[in-house]
């Protein structure tokens, strides 16, 4: 009934709990669950999902200072995602579920660490987080006695490895395999609750960059004066409220531009709906696009404000410093290990031996960096590297 009543309120386009194309293994129903509140509780309770607490966004995890993390960052996705398929009247778990998803499976140190394992394992297909990411939902979390993985639904996996967009050349074979057992149509567009949760990716870290940058003190509120649309907030909230702090003033800009942005998205995206003619989530996956979408106007604003950032937050000095030694950690990891296997702990390499293929060797080693926290990866090098480090 509660399904039923929750589906009447859906939009046709939208995806619906009663026509999910279900999971990999048979599973129990749940009475007061739906599939995708399900499969959000499986990635809340999965110790990858806790590991995200102890990995990069920008700065590095033990620099400290409330900066955020992975996992503040995917809560915060997942935050601004349900508020956007209530919204469009789409489903939210679903929507929630890949929020929390989509950085799963992204290394160590951020993109700095994407980079050391992508030169790593350039002769071997690279590294894809996106994929990562599905290998952790379907293979590396083991909860259950009869199978490997959360056995999540077709709708969580399909848009979280999607998320981005199609995948029209696939390069991993973990996920060429999977792809043959479980079919997750990585040609087409995946559905508008995952659409919408890449745009809200895109949301929060803009904002969240423009607070700890501020925080970091690489850039002051006259500085961000110098794009014009923020100018706007600040004289507005200025005006309204004289002789406010700059910390409080640096909400109100973040606060408002999420404001923007949201209904910007929402606008526009209701706009694309009538004007290609949606009707149901297959149409979506039809399209040759996204359906989501800022206005072009919001699109030129985030671009000023990339390079914004790019020049006063991400090529900083120190973000660059701390860039480089995050990237040598985990490329000087990989290639010690692929020179000797008998160095990684005895748990990771008991199936190994002399004769395992080179492919078969950096997968898994690529696999055990990548699930690595910062701290994990620090101590790890130290006990390689340092001599007067135990072991």
């Amino acid at each position: 009934m509660i399904e039923s009543e929750k589906n009447m309120a859906l939009a046709t386009y939208a995806t619906q709990d009663d026509t999910s194309r279900g999971r990999q293994y048979p599973d129990y129903a749940a009475d007061i669950r739906s599939p995708y509140q399900r499969d959000r509780d499986r990635l809340v309770h999965s110790s990858s999902f806790r590991r995200l607490d102890g990995k990069t966004q920008v700065f590095a995890y033990h620099e400290g200072k409330n900066y955020r993390t992975r996992l503040t960052h995917s809560i915060e996705v997942a935050q601004i995602t349900r508020t956007l398929c209530r919204n469009l009247q789409i489903n939210e778990e679903l929507g929630e579920a890949i929020a929390l998803a989509h950085d799963l499976g992204h290394p160590p140190f951020g993109h700095a660490g994407e980079r050391g394992l992508n030169i790593g394992m350039k002769k071997f297909g690279g590294f894809d987080h996106n994929v990562n990411s599905l290998k952790i939902m379907t293979k590396l979390e083991i909860h259950y006695p009869d199978f490997r993985g959360l056995n999540l639904t077709w709708e969580t996996l399909e848009g979280t490895v999607k998320h981005n967009g199609p995948i029209h050349k696939i390069k991993s074979s973990y996920l060429k395999e999977f792809n043959k057992k479980f079919d997750l149509k990585l040609k087409e567009y995946s559905s508008l609750e995952s659409q919408i949760a890449s745009f809200a990716d895109d949301i929060a870290y803009n904002n969240h960059d423009i607070d700890d940058g501020f925080r970091a003190g690489f850039f002051s509120i006259e500085d961000l004066r110098r794009l014009p649309f923020i100018a706007k907030i600040i004289d507005k909230f200025d005006k309204e409220n004289p002789c406010c702090s700059d910390n409080i003033r640096i909400y109100a800009i973040t606060r408002s531009l999420i404001a923007d942005m949201v209904f910007d998205i929402i606008k526009t995206t209701k706009n694309n709906l009538q004007k290609f003619k949606i009707k149901s989530g297959d149409d979506i996956r039809a399209q040759k696009h996204f359906t989501a979408n800022f206005s072009e106007q919001m699109q030129q604003n985030i671009a000023l404000l990339h390079e914004f950032l790019k020049d006063r937050f991400y090529t900083i000095t120190p973000i660059a410093r701390m860039d480089m030694k995050s990237q040598k950690i985990v490329e000087n990891l990989f290639n010690v290990f692929m020179s000797d296997y008998r160095l990684l702990p005895i748990e990771i390499r008991k199936d190994l031996s002399s004769s395992t293929s080179d492919d078969v060797l950096a997968e898994i080693i690529c696999t055990y960096i990548a699930n690595m926290t910062d701290m994990m990866a620090v101590e790890e090098h130290q006990k390689l590297f340092d001599a007067y480090r135990r072991f």
